[in-house]
């Protein structure tokens, strides 16, 4: 059973999202802000952080920073529509994901899910290989479902749990197009309304950080009104 530590100065969410949390099989442990909660963390470490990002005392990206000196211990970020600037900062600074205020709980669920999944392979822990987790090859994209690890041209680049699903669900298929409402569904689930810019935002930043494997990457084609699709190289 994995610990989830819930840092947030809204009792609301802390209260609503502890109760899914434990409904699913988790053990929770609560904080009203970064500083109670790293002192919290120095006599127990959990197995995922779930951080808001403004927060009185200590805000979630100095938490972060803090955590990242001893520990890579998934990281999520709770973050408002308005953040972008500081999902960049605080993914730069090594979260793991971020999910989008508001949100659903299920989705939440399904982020920390594969992050666990993530850290249980990087640290040798045998899982039944099935079709959703069998290493995907597609010309020098390699992509491994358990570790959420990709390769490119045998370079590693790191994404984010949405961007890997994304990549997932275009490498799958090459020359086929997904519309934007097609990855939305992959991205998201049905309780969360996405506009299509944050899908178009998620491409961006997911061709940026292939760019820094390759600076002449191509192979996520835009099909502007209609899509996107992968081009095997």
């Amino acid at each position: 059973m994995s610990r989830i530590a819930l840092v947030d100065d809204d009792r609301n969410i802390l209260t609503s999202v502890q109760i899914t949390l434990e409904a699913e099989g988790f053990d929770v442990d609560t904080y009203a802000d970064g500083q109670q909660a790293l002192d919290a963390f120095n006599k127990r470490m959990p197995e995922l952080a779930v951080l808001d990002i403004k927060m009185p005392r200590m805000d979630g990206m100095d938490l972060l920073q803090r955590l990242r000196q001893k520990t890579t211990m998934p990281v999520i970020f709770l973050t408002s529509k308005d953040d972008e600037i500081d999902e960049v900062l605080g993914l730069r600074m090594g979260a793991d994901d971020y999910v989008k205020k508001p949100f659903s709980q299920r989705l939440l669920v399904e982020r920390i899910r594969a992050l666990l999944r993530r850290q249980d392979a990087i640290s040798g822990e045998v899982m039944e290989e099935t079709e959703e987790t069998k290493i995907l090859e597609r010309g020098d994209l390699t992509m491994d479902p358990l570790r959420h690890a990709v390769k490119w041209k045998g370079n590693d680049v790191s994404l984010t749990v949405t961007e890997f699903l994304l990549l997932q669900a275009l490498a799958q298929r090459p020359g086929f197009v997904k519309s934007r409402d097609q990855l939305m569904d992959v991205a998201y689930d049905d309780q969360v309304y996405v506009d299509d810019r944050t899908i178009d935002s998620h491409i961006k930043r997911l061709r940026k950080k292939m760019r820094t494997a390759d600076d002449e990457f191509s192979a996520i084609e835009t099909l502007y009104g209609i899509g996107y699709r992968y081009n095997e190289e």
